[in-house]
């Protein structure tokens, strides 16, 4: 088992289209990695376009990063792809009781 100690799972949701965007704020904040997952949305009513109505399609983002750099990327998708933007790019942490890593991460 590894030390999770100020380990956080970070969470990055986003309008489709914008993963690229925040998995690049990701990497410049300090982090390794992330996996990405196609997702809906149910927060907001039907979106119609030509009369056909579709749920809004979003992406989300997960890495596991220690707390120092969970704070600078919360700050980097705030300022650069937040709610108020096209994106509409929410963050957020969550704690790691317990991890494990299938390979050895690369200096």
């Amino acid at each position: 088992m590894e030390n999770t100690e100020n380990i956080k799972a970070l969470y990055i949701i986003v309008n489709a289209g914008f993963s690229d965007e925040a998995v690049e704020i990701t990497r410049n904040c300090g982090a390794r990695g992330a996996t990405l997952i196609n997702a809906r949305g149910t927060g907001q009513q039907l979106k119609t376009i030509l009369g056909i109505a579709y749920e809004p399609e979003k992406e989300i983002i997960i890495s596991l990063v220690p707390e120092h750099i969970a704070d600078r990327i919360i700050t980097a998708i705030k300022e650069n792809i937040g709610v108020n933007t096209p994106s509409q790019g929410i963050c957020y942490t969550m704690p790691v009781d317990k991890m494990t890593l299938i390979s050895k991460p690369r200096d």
